[in-house]
């Protein structure tokens, strides 16, 4: 199975796992302030941010015929990271505004934007 598909049904899978969260986020909501979740609608963001970069790895993986390796790279790096940036944000808000987070959020913005215009311009 081609490497867009697998991450993204991995994707998926981690965004369906994180559905459970918010079953705890509304049932025991303690539970994550045990942990140090200062910021529960993060979590929110988390799952749902998953499973639309799962979704978008799976479409060019369906669409792009043998994509090259290095937008195979910046997709999986940026649809990995990018939703992972909500997990420091759920512990402490000032995340945000540290250098190594926004060095980190723009290098991960532009592996997928630039990654989903390389991959519109090559096309099915």
């Amino acid at each position: 199975m081609d490497l867009l598909l697998q991450v993204g049904l991995i994707e998926l899978a981690i965004g369906a796992l994180l559905g459970w969260a918010m079953v705890v986020r509304s049932e025991k909501p303690e539970w994550l302030k045990r942990i140090g979740v200062v910021q529960p609608h993060r979590i929110l963001q988390i799952h749902l941010d998953f499973v639309m970069m799962g979704l978008i790895l799976i479409a060019v993986g369906l669409v792009v015929s043998d994509p090259p390796g290095l937008l195979q790279a910046m997709l999986v790096f940026g649809t990995v990271v990018n939703p992972s940036l909500f997990i420091p944000l759920a512990f402490s808000p000032a995340a945000e505004k540290r250098l190594w987070y926004r060095g980190l959020a723009t290098i991960s913005f532009i592996a997928v934007s630039g990654g989903l215009v390389w991959a519109a311009i090559l096309g099915p």
